[in-house]
């Protein structure tokens, strides 16, 4: 039983939102296909760290959803800047049960145990021009992450934290997020988001003891980052 994590699968099976006109990005559905195959087993845990689907509703996003089915091993899913099909649980909980993903489960709000870890997080943010609205959606979001936490404590678990937004990114901060990690006593934390040029100015590597790890897709050549357990 094996914990890995990818973000940013960007996957536009059911709509018009090709990923491959940018460069790295070619033929990104078999390359990420193949080499989840790979590596994952039916016992194994995926943790997709947001912007899953390019769909704008969950109906749209289906498609996407039926191939991450699909793949081996379980989902864990949280939300992304991206996912604009995202609703509450509830109704995404539903939908998935109504199309027979049983694979697929939501992080929001809650811990998913793995074995004597849990796994929790959320979407995060970026308090980027000190915007009083920046401000209120990053308290929201830090709210949410100490929900996460919470109950992974009640479980008697050990936290691993996986966010879509860095929780530091050159000179930006986002110091509630940052300081709920400490406070938790996190030692890891996985995030996504940043493409392209953006990764040059990643944090990655050991923050006031909290590990900082880059999980987004081309980033890690379209091929899950094995987070627990042993390969091979």
């Amino acid at each position: 039983m094996r914990l890995y994590t990818i973000g940013d699968t960007h996957l536009s099976l059911g709509c018009d939102k090709p990923m491959d006109i940018f460069s790295g990005w070619d033929g990104y559905v078999q390359r990420l296909e193949e080499n989840w195959r790979a590596k994952v087993g039916p016992e194994d845990t995926v943790v997709l760290a947001g912007d899953i689907s390019w769909g704008i509703t969950l109906e749209e996003a289906l498609e996407d959803f039926r191939f991450l089915h699909d793949l081996p091993g379980k989902k864990v899913i949280l939300k992304g800047n991206h996912d604009y099909w995202w609703s509450t649980r509830n109704k995404m909980e539903h939908f998935f049960e109504r199309n027979g993903l049983n694979s697929l489960s939501i992080l929001h709000n809650n811990c998913v145990p793995f074995g004597r870890f849990g796994i929790c997080g959320t979407r995060g943010w970026i308090f980027e021009n000190g915007e009083a609205q920046d401000a209120k959606v990053l308290a929201r979001e830090n709210g949410r992450l100490e929900a996460s936490l919470a109950e992974c404590r009640r479980m008697g678990l050990e936290p691993v934290v996986f966010l879509h937004y860095p929780p530091l990114y050159g000179a930006e901060r986002s110091r509630p997020i940052l300081n709920t990690l400490l406070e938790h006593r996190v030692r890891r934390c996985f995030y996504g988001h940043l493409h392209g040029p953006a990764i040059r100015a990643a944090f990655l590597g050991p923050w006031h003891g909290v590990e900082m790890s880059l999980v987004s897709c081309d980033f890690l050549g379209f091929d899950p980052l094995l987070v627990e357990g042993t390969e091979g």
